[in-house]
Formats: C-alpha cells, structure tokens, sequence
C-alpha cells in the first residue's frame, strides 16, 4: 500500500493550486446555507422547539448523495471533463437555481410562520444540501486519486483553507451588505435584503469558481490511474473501453457497492466511529449559535426583532473568526506528519471544547470571538486529520465510492442529533446556549475516540 502511494506523481504548486482553488466556491455556497439556516427559520416563524425537524433534511440528502456520486463517478469517463467534474458541473447548476429561491422563502406571500412558508423553506434547504454534497464531493475524489501520501497532508490542508476562505466570504456578507446600507430587517417573516443578496452573490462566485475548475484541472486517464496506482490495468479498462469516445458506465463485472464496503479498510470503519461526537456537536453549533448570541449578549429570543437580526449578522462575523484561525491553523497542519496528527486533533478538539462552553457562558462580543476562534483551531482539525488519516489507507480502487460512504460517518450523526433535539433543547430548559454545554461535552469525546484510529502510513 504504502508503495502504491509512492508511485503516484508529485503535483507542481499549480496543479495543487488548481485542483484544490475551486473549494472556495462551493464552500462559500454551503456556507451561507449552514450560516444562515437558524436565522431563515426562525425569522420566518419556526418554532424554536422544532428547529431539529429542519436540520435532519440535509443530512439525509449527503447521506444518499455522496455514495451514489462515488459510485456511479468512479465508473464514468467524460471525454472532455473527465471522471469527477462531470458531477461538479451538474450539482453547481442546482445549487445555484436552489440560491435564487431559499433567501426567498418568506417573500412570496405564504405568511408569518405559515406551513407553506416553512415547507418551502425546508424543500429548497434540502435540495440546496443535496447540491451542495454533489459539488464538494468530486474535489474530495480528486485528491486521493491523484496525491501521493507525502502530499495528501498539503492537499487536504490547502483545500480546507481556500474552503475556509470561502466560508469566510459568506459569513461576513450580510454584516458588510448591512454596513454599505442595505436593509437587515424586514415585515415580519420575510427574510431581509442583505440575507438575500449574499445568497446571489455567493450563487455567481459559484458559478466562476466551476468555470475555473473545469478549465484547469487535468484528471488522470484510467491508464495513468492503472500505472501510477500499481493495479491490474485489464480490469480498469474493461468498463472503460470505449472512455475516448463517450461517458461510460458500469458493467457488472466491478464490485458491487456491498463487495467495496466488505472489503473497507479497518481504518474506514474505526473513523466513522471516531466522528460520532463531533458529528452531533457541528451541527447544533450550525443550529443554535444565532440564538445563543442573541440569548447570552442581547438578552432577546424574539425573532422578529432588530437585537435578533444584529445577533445573526454577529454570528456571521464570529463565524468569519473561526475562518481566518482555520486558514491561519490551516498553515501548520501541512506540514503533520502521521506521529503528530492524533495528537494535533485532540489537542485541537479540546480548545473547540473551551470555546463552546464559553459561548454557553459568555455575555460580550469579545468572548464571543475568543470562542469561535478556538473552534476555528478545532474546525481545520476536523475537516483535515480524518481524510488524511482515510486517504493514505485507500488503495486506489473505489476511492469514489468509500469517500461518499464515509460521508456517512458525518451524516448519520447529525441525523440523530436532530432526533435528540426534540427531548434535548426543552430539557435544558428551551436554551439555545445551553446546549453548547452539550457541544462541549461531544467534542472532548470526540478527542478520545480519535486514539481508536491506527495512523500508520
């Protein structure tokens, strides 16, 4: 395995630029959906008691997508995009169809937290998560099937940061939107201007950053991937004969889905349960941070007023926080190697730790930011350690598919931490900061767990 890896090429500085630049794109496209969601249905009248209800929606979405976008990617052959960015062309057009209408949600006459209003809502988030998933996977492929082990590090790390500069952009939208003079509030259940704009310009930087990708990335053809990945090049080339000439797909004579997850490395299996908790954390932070500030700094829970439209602008600017400390984060974690990588993420999950029960406690804007820049310490470990840990364990084969199933890993816990929600959020007394103490909790978890995964290559 480990001469497996050896034997792929080392990229130049711009082949990692290019294949990794476009994230910027799709995340900033996902971020305005994670950043703004609470806030969409709470100003459009959810309940905060049922917020959970909303939040199983994109979970279930990156559950079914990503493995079917690594099945069917790992067996088709595009003359001109290749085997990945056929699908990253495909969910970007949805994605930025879905962008033109969620902002819209409270604006077509449905009424204040009127069902029609909030099926709208949840339909368009549940679709824009669906796209979103379909985007972002083809640029997780790219990596394992062209990065040998010594550069998977820098891969994963460079991605993660023009991600977490795309994230960084969407946060502060609405904050700067606001500040040039564009209107923060709006009649009661609909979402205001500033909110709506940064979605549409957040769908047209999507559209560039696609538009880049497909120009400059280069993927491996199923000849280079047979020789540098040291396979049998007669059983690549098999579904693929006719690849020059036409999209191909699979024949039966390739693994099935349940062969390739039978035959999953251990590494696979023990990461999917090493993200558990933190899984469960993420998303209540996604879900409850809004209301926390408002709660904690100020001293309102009414979603409907101006101190609760302030609150989501200041979570956009925290979250902007935590974006800059991961890129800044993001510089150090190139350069791990695998003694160093179990330990970073522990070390990184507690400080996220520190910073969740700090937005449980806190009452200013300055600890506010102190927090979420140690999340943001925690957020770059996240999004890096497990794929790196993951891909040097890939052989080559199937990479598609067991990284859209590792998707899994992070989707069905969020799935049950909605579930929970509804008996959680009320017994901790219908506090959206309270729950950041369950958060906390999670993520110390989740730094133990993590010394159950061997990290040998």
């Amino acid at each position: 395995m480990v001469g497996r890896k050896h034997a792929l090429p080392s990229l130049s500085t711009l082949q990692i630029f290019f294949m990794t630049f476009g994230f910027f794109g799709t995340q900033l496209a996902f971020s305005m959906q994670t950043g703004t969601m609470g806030r969409i249905f709470q100003t459009i009248g959810a309940n905060p008691n049922k917020l959970g209800f909303f939040f199983i929606l994109p979970p279930l979405a990156g559950l079914i997508a990503q493995p079917v976008i690594g099945y069917l990617s790992d067996r088709t052959w595009c003359p001109r995009l290749g085997r990945r960015l056929p699908y990253l062309v495909g969910g970007a057009l949805v994605a930025i169809i879905v962008m033109m209408l969620l902002p819209n949600a409270g604006s077509f006459g449905f009424g204040f937290a009127s069902t029609t209003a909030l099926a709208f809502a949840a339909t368009t988030v549940l679709f824009m998560d669906l796209a979103c998933n379909v985007t972002q996977q083809p640029f997780k492929m790219l990596i394992p099937d062209m990065a040998n082990e010594k550069q998977s590090q820098t891969l994963w790390s460079m991605q993660n940061i023009w991600g977490s500069l795309g994230a960084l952009t969407a946060f502060v939208f609405p904050f700067l939107l606001t500040r040039m003079g564009i209107a923060n509030t709006a009649p009661a259940g609909t979402i205001p201007p500033s909110v709506r704009l940064s979605f549409y310009l957040a769908a047209i930087i999507l559209a560039l950053s696609v538009i880049f990708t497909v120009l400059s990335v280069d993927e491996y053809t199923d000849e280079e991937m047979a020789v540098y990945h040291g396979q049998d090049e007669r059983s690549l080339l098999e579904n693929h004969s006719d690849h020059h000439k036409r999209a191909h797909f699979p024949s039966s004579k390739r693994a099935s889905f349940f062969d390739v997850l039978k035959h999953a490395p251990k590494v696979f299996w023990l990461l999917g349960l090493a993200d558990f908790f933190v899984w469960i954390a993420i998303p209540y932070m996604w879900t409850y941070s809004t209301g926390a500030l408002a709660e904690r700094i100020w001293q309102t829970t009414d979603a409907t007023s101006a101190a609760f439209q302030e609150a989501g602008n200041w979570f956009g600017i925290v979250q902007a926080v935590y974006s800059i400390t991961s890129v800044l984060a993001g510089f150090f974690f190139v350069k791990l190697g695998k003694k160093t990588r179990r330990p970073v993420y522990t070390t990184a999950l507690l400080l996220g730790a520190v910073g969740f029960l700090l937005i449980a406690t806190g009452s200013s804007k300055w600890v506010s930011v102190f927090a979420f820049a140690l999340f943001g310490i925690a957020w770059i470990a996240i999004i890096t350690v497990p794929f790196t840990i993951l891909t040097n364990a890939l052989d080559g084969q199937n990479n598609g598919l067991l990284l859209g199933c590792y998707n899994c890993f992070i989707c069905i816990p969020q799935i049950f931490a909605s579930l929970v929600s509804f008996y959680l959020f009320p017994l901790l007394g219908s506090s959206m900061a309270n729950m950041f103490y369950v958060n906390a909790l999670c993520f110390v978890l989740g730094a133990a767990m993590i010394w159950l995964v061997p990290d040998e290559n």
